[in-house]
């Protein structure tokens, strides 16, 4: 073997033995924020907000649960509620596939999860969106399932909490989407009626026909820091009305400035504050 075959099968031998950079390990977890980079065990223990910089990343269901529900409390409701294809609809995929893919992420048959659960001791009818599944888009069977929960709400005299995270109406059910926007908003007039407390929990992103209907209908409406929060996309406003727009201007903190928004409150604070407004706006 030569002098140059040797270098050279060293310098092979040396690159593989290193990892490419491309490949992060699954057990690290990259802060989109401050691109701080963590172990997962610690993002974990503060309940998925970077320890760096306070940013609150995007969660499942399962771990919204944990966050502000008790722990065992949650009785899940109409779990087996699932869309048909009305309109046939096809794009780049039909919706039949689209359905079928949202159910292999999630498990799940909507992007919304219904039930009941203790929130800091308080019995309460919760409703949380499922971004994963199909970008937590409203459809007729996620209207559904929250006029269901406002209507266990009523017969049981308790407090609704909808957490939402969702990119709007669905348009692969184009019209019978926008009907659920009319659909959740009537109802929870009901709820008005009966003097029960809606409070509506803003997390990244709330867009589109969800921000425009029952998102901001909420008694008292709080908000993740830095939460996405709007109806159309920052480009298509700045495109529209031709000129710029404020820093800022659909985040959390900025709402909350301009009066749009109530509260924001972090994930470690959101059981005791549901549980102190709900104690407070359901005392006879």
């Amino acid at each position: 073997m030569g002098l140059m075959d040797l270098f050279s099968r060293s310098k092979s031998e040396s690159n593989s033995a290193q990892p490419k950079l491309t490949e992060a390990p699954t057990h690290w977890i990259k802060c989109k924020s401050c691109q701080a980079l963590m172990y997962y065990k610690e993002v974990e223990a503060q309940e998925h907000v970077c320890p760096k910089c306070g940013y609150h990343m995007r969660i499942g269901v399962d771990q919204r649960l944990a966050i502000i529900t008790d722990q065992g409390s949650f009785v899940e409701f109409d779990a087996s509620l699932a869309p048909t294809d009305p309109l046939t609809f096809v794009d780049k995929k039909s919706y039949k596939k689209r359905i079928e893919e949202g159910i292999a992420k999630t498990a799940r048959h909507s992007s919304v999860v219904s039930g009941e659960a203790l929130i800091d001791g308080v019995p309460t009818q919760v409703v949380i969106f499922d971004f994963a599944f199909m970008g937590g888009s409203l459809g007729s069977v996620e209207g559904e399932k929250i006029v269901r929960a406002i209507n266990r709400a009523i017969a049981k005299r308790q407090g609704l909490v909808i957490v939402s995270a969702s990119g709007g109406a669905r348009m692969q059910e184009s019209t019978f989407s926008l009907f659920q926007m009319s659909k959740t908003s009537a109802a929870l007039a009901k709820l008005g009626e009966a003097k029960l407390p809606y409070i509506s929990v803003l997390t990244d992103p709330t867009m589109g026909g969800v921000s425009a209907s029952f998102a901001m209908l909420g008694d008292i409406i709080i908000a993740e820091p830095g939460a996405l929060i709007g109806f159309a996309g920052e480009r298509v406003i700045k495109q529209t009305i031709g000129s710029d727009l404020p820093e800022g201007f659909q985040r959390a903190e900025f709402l909350l400035e301009k009066g749009s928004i109530d509260m924001v409150v972090t994930r470690g604070q959101m059981r005791k504050t549901l549980g102190d407004l709900l104690r407070m706006m359901t005392a006879h």
